[in-house]
């Protein structure tokens, strides 16, 4: 497999964001009452998926996974199967999600990255926390329950929002549908 230079540099690009929001205090993990960060990092990831396919997703949830993982206060994030394995499919997900209903209406698509590609990472991490034993069922639950509508509220205003520019600018290609013969 390689990857054209668009991709490579697209890959730079969102994976630089992505860094920048783990590295710089609370913006890409936005503390929260329960003791546990919202975050929003997976935003760059979905769109790499979204713009480039699935191995530029992969790639930028790398670079979110080793920020989470270098940046760990709490132990679970310090095991790179929490921190690191779960992120790596936020792109790739989201892409076929996104490859899946692209030619009926690109919002609706976005709007499906956003949603798979925001509960992939919420779902992975908290089912690797709750499978390597770092945290009980409730907390599990709890955390759940809080930070998931928020994650997805947000990610999905704003993969919509910037997935929309950049497919009017040209930069998310959609195919066009084959017509309908009707005789």
């Amino acid at each position: 497999m390689s990857l054209s230079v668009r991709q490579v540099t697209v890959a730079g690009v969102l994976g630089a964001v992505s860094a920048v929001l783990g590295l710089v205090p609370n913006i890409g993990f936005i503390p929260f009452p329960t003791g546990q960060a919202i975050t929003i990092m997976q935003i760059p990831a979905i769109l790499a998926g979204v713009a480039e396919g699935p191995a530029v997703g992969l790639f930028v949830g790398l670079i979110f996974g080793l920020t989470s993982w270098l940046r760990a206060t709490n132990p679970a994030f310090a095991d790179p199967l929490v921190a690191v394995l779960p992120r790596l499919f936020i792109g790739v997900l989201a892409a076929y999600a996104f490859y899946a209903l692209r030619r009926r209406n690109v919002t609706l698509a976005l709007v499906a990255a956003a949603v798979v590609g925001t509960l992939t990472n919420t779902g992975f991490v908290l089912g690797m926390i709750l499978l390597r034993g770092y945290w009980p069922v409730e907390v599990v639950a709890t955390v759940a329950a809080t930070h998931a509508p928020l994650e997805l509220v947000v990610a999905t205003f704003a993969v919509v929002t910037v997935g929309l520019a950049l497919h009017r600018a040209g930069y998310i290609r959609v195919p066009y549908r084959a017509s309908v013969r009707r005789e």
